[in-house]
């Protein structure tokens, strides 16, 4: 359940400690979609502000700190400038918000931007590869742990459906929001198995008992299901060299 409570006392102190330099206060992820699970998810929140020099950080340092001592990750700063130029390295996450988002104060300084395409796949390419480096670096730590394999698996498996879901976007398929969706609309189209990433969802929304669960092999199956998607949109989306 979304704490509401937390989220307009939130808005609240950031009003009191910025006052007309607050321009908007936007939630997004997964309690903007619907698919929010006390215990596995944030509530995530962008303040756009008109400026954000040294005085301006402390005027909200206190209702930051608030936040996170009620034990939310601790919102997001941008400028109104910075928001308007960000869409080319932040393609991923600003079609992410604009695909959910809910204005808690302001305006909503979102729905009009311009996201480049062109741009969002490299990003796609970069992050998908860069996810299965850092997967497989975490589970070298502790490759006979099963407790931590189960939580690095627990831990990751948002990121990657949400990739799963801007390949599809770039592979020119119907993305579906739902993660469960995603992973299933995708697997056909690059051929491998949905099946361990069913089992991590179920884990991490409480509908699968974590002591019922094969880790090692739903690991293996996990891992090679992320590689293979890796390197298929890696083939898919290649660009031929030019010659120069």
């Amino acid at each position: 359940m979304i704490a509401e409570r937390d989220l307009t006392d939130l808005v609240g102190k950031l009003r009191d400690g910025a006052g007309t330099n607050l321009l908007s206060v936007v939630l997004y992820g997964s309690a903007a979609r619907g698919d929010f699970h006390a215990g596995h998810s944030d509530l995530n929140v962008l303040a756009v502000m008109q400026k954000l020099e040294r005085n301006d950080l402390s005027d909200v340092h206190a209702a930051a700190a608030w936040w996170v001592k009620k034990g939310h990750p601790s919102p997001l700063f941008l400028t109104v400038h910075e928001l308007n130029h960000a869409a080319d390295v932040f393609a991923i996450e600003l079609l992410d918000i604009q695909a959910a988002h809910r204005v808690l104060h302001g305006e909503d300084l979102i729905a009009p931007l311009k996201v480049p395409l062109h741009l969002h796949r490299l990003q796609v390419e970069r992050e998908l590869r860069n996810n299965t480096l850092r997967l497989r670096q975490h589970y070298l730590r502790h490759p006979a742990d099963s407790r931590r394999t189960l939580e690095l698996m627990t831990s990751s498996i948002s990121t990657f459906a949400a990739l799963f879901r801007h390949a599809l976007m770039v592979l020119g398929e119907e993305a579906p929001p739902d993660k469960r969706a995603a992973v299933d609309r995708l697997a056909p189209a690059l051929g491998f198995d949905p099946a361990p990433f069913h089992t991590i969802l179920a884990v991490r929304e409480g509908q699968t008992r974590e002591r019922d669960v094969d880790v090692q092999a739903t690991f293996n199956a996990y891992l090679a299901g992320i590689s293979e998607v890796t390197e298929e949109v890696d083939r898919r989306l290649a660009t031929p060299p030019t010659n120069r």
